[in-house]
């Protein structure tokens, strides 16, 4: 049976069909098959085919769940293209020797840029709901991971990303055939189809690919076929041959489906073609999101450009302001269009000037909500055009540049040219921006440190400004330049300050310090407000006592009596103010001055919001302290991260401080029932760690503190210093000071003295008398200061005793009480408040009544009055006794002492005799 009777010619078809038919009826039931089994086609397809066609499949879906935003299903479609490509790698290293196929790393990329795009776009990620934004954090996070081994492949791709690869136009040419194929149930194939039948598909080639001449037959033509191969399958099985009549039907349909493929093919590498010659000279457009409005023409073509025009246009531009539907980016840049115009016409500088400051406010108009950062584009463009207008003004002294000209005074034809406009303002402003950029960004990040660079800019700025507001400006504006200066510099370290000092500069070389005063003195001369005043002479104590100039900055502030009216400021005063105390006490503590450290950090530490008060950050809330809206005021007024002062070197100085003064003051007061706290703060740590049963080695910074003033307690300065000057709170707290050695020197000294007391105070009552050697090689201290120290607590009567010069030695009167006799006397006074108590309530149960003006009928007036009397004199006469009583045990107490000292004195002079 040939081909030519499986392709029905009319010679043979009438004769022929009917015997087949006929003969081979009841052979052919035993190959039919059921109705499910005929309608769909058998096809067998390569391993490359089944794995590309699983891998394009789900890339499709990863881009219809990328256009609705779904990013739990992107991250799972994701997940599965990942494994599905690890199954593939076998197929591709085999048939594309290790490279990667092109379409997969076309997914790849444009998967980056989605979530690239989406996570630049910080109000839509605040919109997102809870699953997507959780979602698109670990997407992000696996996709960035999973890239890493394509970056090559990747960066070769985004050289040229419109060029495809026949891999690729075969999967494009699936995936727009694919909608047909799934509809017709006879054409089940989605890659070069390969027969069914056995033996002719050991005809066909292994690898079924398209030929590189795009007018050659892709596909597998029947009619080329052999004869002999026909007539040898016909001998075998004529009943399959009959079959294969009804499948070539089939297989022609495919040839047509695979000569639409191809056409559309060569529609898609023309057009690819017409793009590449297209942009080869072009440039990368920026797409806009919004409505995209054209942009308007500036002039007409035969228009005269004068200044009159410009500035009308000007005005046109600037009236559109705050309008709705106003396109505020295109409004930027029809006002740098129209600087250019002016600038290629020479209108003169003055009107470029007033464009610029237009361009400048047309830029802060941009962002709508001003507690809201500006975008980092919008920020490098400002300081551009801010920096471009100053160099401008500074250039030409006759234009006059204030915010007082009325804007039908201006003048742009003659000089000296008169512009509407406040340059103070605007710097205010960029400096105000410039901060709110800062809070925007995390501390910990480089995105920080890149806006903190910046600042070199900002002051850059505000120098110009003060330049040109030095040249004309009011001192009402030279004072509010001044302080933004001023607030840049305040807290800013100068080492040439301490060197200059010591002498080991020149004493002409320019310090910090000489600028701010001559800025300071300026404010406190010339200022009519008395915020700038106060705010510059906060920043002024806040630079000395940066800079250890102690008594400098103390003068400022008991001059100044800012303490008494500074609740009455405004909050960013007081944040000033608070900033102030702090620096003050850790210069005080520099400086020695233990006790002044401690009265300067107090009002901060007793509150326990030292972090709020600073404004460093805001406490956790509890039960809703704060609204929402109050939170946000909150948020706006808090500090920029490296203005920020160390919060536990502030509490470690706070505590150490009140650790040598309360220690010493305990041990001499330790039996006094009326005894004050110095530090409430320090005795609550001493308190929390006495009732502790275990108290194991100190770690954190506070436990280091009171493990120290338990040792100091004993009198033991060694274990006390190394609880405070070592490794770890070197690392933590002292390590932080300028010249840390000398600090760790100066607390050592400290210790010693304040432990010499502590130890005098609790042992004097044991001792007759003490050896000063002896004391000063106990604690390592030249004898002359221990000779002082014990003098000064003589002299303040803080310690019963005398010196003996020639024998070096501190002779002890032993006229305090001994501990049996000061509890008894604690008990003696708790017993009488209590007696006076009950007193006072048996007279108020007996008849008192009538003597807080209550009385009864008047004729028992008299009588109630007599008895009232007799009662009250008796209770009277009752305190009176017992307060008599007291009185004369307590003087001849003090006569007992007074004739101790008259005899002491007495064997003293005979034995100098």
């Amino acid at each position: 049976m040939s081909r030519f009777f499986a392709n029905g010619s009319d010679s043979e078809s009438e004769s022929s069909e009917e015997e087949i038919q006929a003969t081979n009826f009841n052979k052919a039931s035993a190959f039919q098959f059921s109705d499910d089994e005929e309608e769909v086609k058998r096809v067998v397809r390569s391993t490359k085919e089944k794995r590309y066609e699983n891998l394009t499949s789900i890339i499709k879906t990863i881009r219809n769940h990328k256009k609705i935003k779904d990013i739990p299903n992107t991250l799972t479609s994701f997940e599965d293209l990942t494994r599905a490509y690890q199954k593939a790698l076998p197929v591709i290293s085999k048939e594309e020797n290790g490279i990667t196929p092109r379409f997969y790393i076309r997914c790849l990329a444009e998967l980056e840029d989605f979530i690239n795009e989406v996570w630049e776009d910080r109000e839509g990620r605040k919109n997102l709901s809870k699953n997507n934004s959780k979602s698109l954090g670990t997407l992000r996070q696996k996709v960035r991971k999973y890239i890493k081994d394509f970056e090559d492949d990747l960066s070769r791709f985004r050289e040229a990303p419109d060029q495809e690869s026949e891999a690729e136009d075969e999967v494009v040419a699936l995936d727009s055939d694919g909608g047909d194929a799934g509809d017709d149930s006879d054409a089940g194939v989605k890659g070069e189809p390969t027969q069914a039948v056995p033996k002719t598909a050991k005809s066909v080639p292994a690898k079924a690919a398209p030929a590189d001449d795009d007018d050659s037959d892709d596909s597998i033509d029947w009619d080329s076929d052999s004869e002999s191969e026909t007539e040898s399958s016909d001998d075998e099985n004529q009943y399959q041959n009959m079959r294969e009549r009804f499948l070539k039907r089939t297989t022609e349909k495919e040839d047509k489906d695979d000569d639409k493929r191809k056409d559309k093919r060569k529609e898609q590498k023309i057009k690819i073609r017409k793009r590449a010659e297209d942009d080869e000279d072009g440039e990368w457009e920026t797409v806009v999101k919004g409505h995209v409005v054209e942009k308007p023409k500036m002039f007409e073509k035969d228009a005269e450009i004068d200044v009159p025009l410009v500035l009308a246009k000007l005005l046109e531009i600037m009236s559109a302001r705050g309008k709705k539907r106003t396109d505020r980016r295109l409004q930027i840049d029809l006002l740098f269009e129209l600087r250019d115009i002016s600038d290629q016409h020479n209108l003169g500088t003055a009107v470029s000037v007033k464009i610029h400051f237009n361009i400048i406010s047309a830029i802060y108009d941009y962002n709508q909500k001003i507690s809201e950062p500006m975008k980092l584009e919008h920020w490098a463009l400002l300081l551009e055009v801010m920096q471009s207008m100053l160099k401008l003004l500074l250039a030409n002294p006759d234009i006059i540049m204030s915010e007082s000209v009325a804007e039908e005074h201006e003048e742009y034809a003659a000089a000296p040219f008169y512009v509407r406009g406040c340059p103070l303002a605007a710097v205010e402003r960029l400096d105000d921006e410039f901060v709110k950029l800062l809070k925007e960004c995390d501390p910990h990040s480089n995105d920080y440190v890149s806006r903190l660079k910046d600042e070199v800019n900002v002051v850059k700025t505000i120098e110009l400004v003060l330049q040109y507001f030095e040249r004309s400006g009011s001192n009402n504006e030279r004072c509010r330049i001044y302080l933004r200066k001023i607030e840049h510099l305040y807290y800013k370290f100068d080492p040439e300050v301490l060197k200059k000092k010591r002498g080991e500069v020149p004493t002409t070389t320019a310090t910090s310090v000489d600028v701010m005063d001559k800025l300071c003195k300026f404010i406190y001369a010339k200022d009519d407000t008395d915020r700038i005043r106060t705010r510059a002479i906060l920043a002024h104590i806040y630079h000395h006592a940066m800079h250890d100039n102690w008594f400098q900055a103390r003068d400022l502030v008991l001059m100044s009596h800012l303490q008494d009216n500074i609740d009455a400021a405004d909050p960013a005063t007081r944040i000033l103010y608070n900033r102030m105390m702090a620096n003050l006490g850790l210069c005080a503590f520099r400086q020695e001055n233990v006790k002044d450290a401690h009265h300067c950090l107090v009002d901060l530490m007793v509150t326990g919001k030292p972090k709020e008060l600073l404004a460093q950050g805001l406490l956790p809330q509890r039960q809703h302290e704060r609204s929402a809206e109050q939170e946000k005021i909150e948020k706006q007024r808090q500090m920029p991260f490296h203005m920020h002062i160390n919060l536990e070197l502030l509490e470690c100085v706070y505590l150490v401080s009140a650790m040598l003064l309360e220690i010493p003051y305990i041990a001499a007061h330790e039996f006094d029932a009326r005894r004050r706290m110095i530090s409430k703060t320090f005795y609550q740590q001493l308190r929390s760690s006495e009732r502790q049963s275990l108290v194991g080695p100190p770690e954190s910074m506070r436990e280091h503190v009171v493990a120290a003033a338990k040792a100091m307690r004993c009198g033991n300065w060694q274990a006390c210093a190394n609880f405070i000057v070592n490794k770890k709170m070197n690392t933590k707290v002292w390590d932080l000071f300028y010249e840390s050695d000398r600090v760790r020197e100066m607390l050592t000294k400290f210790i010693k003295e304040e432990s010499l007391r502590t130890y005098l105070f609790t042992y004097s009552n044991v001792y007759t008398s003490i050896s000063i050697p002896s004391l000063a090689q106990m604690y390592e201290l030249p004898v002359p200061k221990v000779h002082s120290i014990i003098s000064k607590m003589i002299i303040n009567e803080e310690l019963m005793a005398s010196l003996d010069d020639p024998s070096e030695t501190v002779v002890m009167h032993r006229s305090e009480p001994s501990r049996l006799q000061a509890l008894a006397m604690q008990f003696v006074d708790k017993v009488t408040n209590l007696v006076d108590v009950n007193e006072k309530v048996f007279d108020m149960k007996q008849g008192n009544f009538f003597q807080r003006g209550n009385m009864g009928n008047r004729g028992d007036r008299g009588y109630n009055r007599n008895q009232n009397n007799q009662g009250g004199n008796w209770g009277g006469q009752r305190r009176d006794n017992r307060n008599n009583r007291n009185r004369n045990q307590r003087g001849h107490h003090k006569n007992q002492q007074d004739r101790q000292q008259q005899q002491q004195q007495q064997v003293q002079t005979i034995d100098e005799e």
